[in-house]
């Protein structure tokens, strides 16, 4: 039931799990599929769950119908791996470009947070299982002596794809982390602008409604109470007031 990639050495066989991106209808690929290898010398014997494909295996499953055969089980099992890495490619340079496409774009709205944190996600997910893949290629590389130099070159040459994918997945989690910073803070910087306004507009009216207010109390000895023009005046004051409070803040560049 530990699916966890890795490799073990029992007697003259090997036992390798490792872990292929899930292109099922409908998965997520960073929910990676389980692919159990046992290879010997003679033989190679595969297994995984069902209704979990893992599309690297079908791929040299074509290659084996098309007529191009392996010329050992270790070979099988390199293309195996091979395959499996050559999807991990395409996943990992398809984070890269969407990031690259994401960030060309004039993104202000929470909901990019949200994209940005599923690319994280993404990323950190597949990062997660190809650490110890990298790792249990190095130990088939390193404990398997019936390798050839080829099979080894072969090998060691897979163990260093893992090793670059594991470097793109940290950049791309990185870069969404900074996109992301960048997206909160454009925000940020717009709700303050808001409020800055709304300050602003609040300090000028703030005697505005102040006049108001101890004009507009009904009880006697009111000034003006019994001026006809006493309204205009007032109204003209407060004009006044207001434009005197705006040229004020203009000229100390509060706006």
């Amino acid at each position: 039931t530990e699916t966890r990639p890795k490799a073990i050495q029992f007697g003259d066989g090997m036992l390798v799990y490792l872990r292929g991106i899930n292109h099922n209808p409908d998965a997520d690929p960073e929910d990676m599929v389980s692919l159990r290898l046992w290879v010997t010398k003679d033989r190679v014997i595969s297994a995984r769950r069902k209704h979990r494909k893992l599309f690297s295996v079908q791929d040299t499953k074509e290659e084996l119908e098309k007529g191009y055969i392996p010329g050992s089980p270790i070979d099988l099992m390199i293309n195996i791996i091979t395959k499996i890495a050559d999807r991990i490619s395409e996943t990992v340079d398809m984070l890269d470009e969407d990031l690259t496409e994401f960030e060309a774009l004039d993104k202000s709205e929470k909901q990019d947070i949200l994209k940005l944190s599923a690319v994280r996600r993404q990323a950190a997910n597949i990062r997660r299982y190809l650490a110890p893949q990298r790792d249990a290629l190095d130990a088939i590389y390193r404990f398997n002596k019936s390798l050839n130099q080829e099979q080894a070159f072969e090998l060691h040459d897979q163990t260093e794809r893992m090793t670059r994918y594991v470097e793109d997945l940290d950049l791309v989690r990185e870069h969404a982390i900074v996109l992301q910073d960048e997206i909160r803070n454009t925000i940020s910087e717009q709700q303050g602008m808001r409020m800055y306004v709304l300050s602003l507009v609040t300090a000028i009216f703030l005697p505005l409604s102040f006049l108001t207010g101890i004009f507009g109390m009904n009880v006697a000895g009111l000034p003006g109470t019994e001026e006809p023009q006493a309204f205009n005046y007032l109204a003209l004051s407060m004009a006044l007031l207001a434009v005197v409070l705006l040229v004020t803040m203009l000229w100390k560049k509060w706006f």
